[in-house]
């Protein structure tokens, strides 16, 4: 039996379009994640995600990608051959760093003090029901600043675009409204950090004094 047959066959069973099975597969390469909470869009990619999650895991395996689910916290990430993610076991194959997403050295900061972060809040127990957890925007720039030893950029709009960015890569999200300058407003730190950034990778930045590769790359995104 041919890989496609198979796969017709379960989607039958699934009841579940070809098309569809294509556009989850298309979503994951994409952006590496599917957050069922992020919009009405992803919820239902999720939705159906999970009805045919065997398949899913079979057609990327023969690939040597990973995709892992998280049923906790309802998000699939899927994760490049190479990965190293604290909690999962270890890939064996070779690392295609190309196939991860290069970002600039203030998003890789930024990201990083997220995770140090969000695991500073997961010790001590203060995470919200559906995983998240909440700071304000200068809890994140002081993190920034006294353990990366970078400041986040100066102005607000760039502030704006870096969170907009750490958004569009599912690590965190914020109201509508949020504003750097309203001191009230908060963060929410998705659980999604801790398969982006390993522990590895904060002690050793950490124990660099801050200092960051002026390249970098995301574990599980394909942006």
């Amino acid at each position: 039996m041919s890989i496609s047959t198979h796969v017709r066959e379960q989607l039958v069973v699934a009841n579940l379009k070809p098309e569809r099975f294509r556009e989850i597969i298309a979503r994951l390469f994409s952006y590496g994640v599917i957050v069922r909470d992020e919009d009405r869009t992803e919820q239902l990619l999720y939705d159906d995600a999970r009805r045919v999650e065997s398949l899913l895991d079979e057609y990327f395996d023969v690939a040597g990608f990973l995709l892992h689910h998280d049923s906790a916290n309802q998000f699939y990430r899927l994760y490049a051959p190479g990965a190293v993610v604290d909690g999962l076991p270890e890939d064996t194959l070779e690392p295609v760093p190309s196939l991860r997403a290069r970002v600039s050295t203030d998003f890789v900061a930024a990201a990083l003090a997220l995770r140090f972060l969000y695991q500073n809040k997961l010790n001590n127990g203060d995470i919200q029901p559906q995983g998240d957890a909440l700071i304000g925007f200068e809890e994140l720039a002081a993190t920034m600043q006294t353990q990366l030893k970078r400041p986040l950029p100066s102005g607000s709009t760039d502030k704006m675009n870096l969170l907009a960015e750490l958004r569009r890569h599912r690590l965190l999200t914020y109201s509508r409204t949020f504003s750097v300058a309203d001191e009230d407003a908060l963060l929410a730190i998705r659980p999604t950090i801790l398969g982006i950034v390993n522990n590895d990778a904060v002690t050793a930045a950490l124990d660099a004094d801050g200092v960051i590769e002026q390249e970098a790359t995301l574990e599980g995104d394909q942006q």
